[in-house]
């Protein structure tokens, strides 16, 4: 049986995730399929594809186009199959953010048409010396405003790796072991 990972990523942190969840797949006995959407054609067999797990960050509200586009453009497959889709965000690691990390979930579902049998908000990571001084000024300004966090710091990760862990085992686990998402991930 073969999990298709599918992801695309802007500084790294959700390729490191995608290559988690597929260490965690294997593990858990599946096969996987990794796939960057920015390094693929948009369309992908999923003939050996029994479940599906998607996961983007959000930049500037929005996820990345070429995801978008691999979801938009293969959702009728990806629907026949049990999907689950990790939206990737700052917004998701803190109480006060996750309604709107929400909405920027619910808009890119909207937009691709797909309806996932599960979907989960999950923190990212912050970079800075990756940023420009336009960058560095909306992540504390705006981002990360009223958080006790200052990106003069350096690189701070806030994925929580056991939150994780436990997300994807109980998406893989539906035949016949746990099948429902944590009640705070679950749409």
């Amino acid at each position: 049986m073969t999990v298709l990972i599918a992801f695309a990523t802007v500084e790294g942190q959700t390729a490191k995730m995608a290559r988690f969840i597929s260490s965690v797949a294997k593990n858990a006995g599946f096969n996987t399929k990794l796939i960057n959407t920015d390094e693929m054609p948009s369309h992908v067999s999923l003939d050996d594809v029994v479940k599906v797990i998607l996961l983007a960050p959000v930049h500037e509200r929005k996820h990345p186009k070429s995801f978008e586009a691999f979801v938009a453009s293969n959702s009728d497959a990806l629907m026949k199959r049990k999907s689950l889709v990790f939206s990737v965000g700052l917004k998701a690691a803190f109480a006060s953010g996750r309604e709107e990390a929400r909405d920027y979930l619910d808009e890119m579902l909207l937009r691709t048409g797909i309806r996932p049998n599960a979907t989960a908000l999950i923190a990212g990571a912050v970079r800075p010396e990756n940023y420009g001084y336009f960058e560095r000024e909306i992540l504390q300004h705006v981002v990360l405003l009223g958080q006790k966090f200052d990106p003069r710091e350096g690189a701070k990760e806030f994925t929580d790796w056991d939150e994780l862990t436990s997300i994807v085992i109980e998406f893989l686990g539906e035949n016949g072991r746990a099948n429902t998402l944590q009640p705070q991930a679950n749409s």
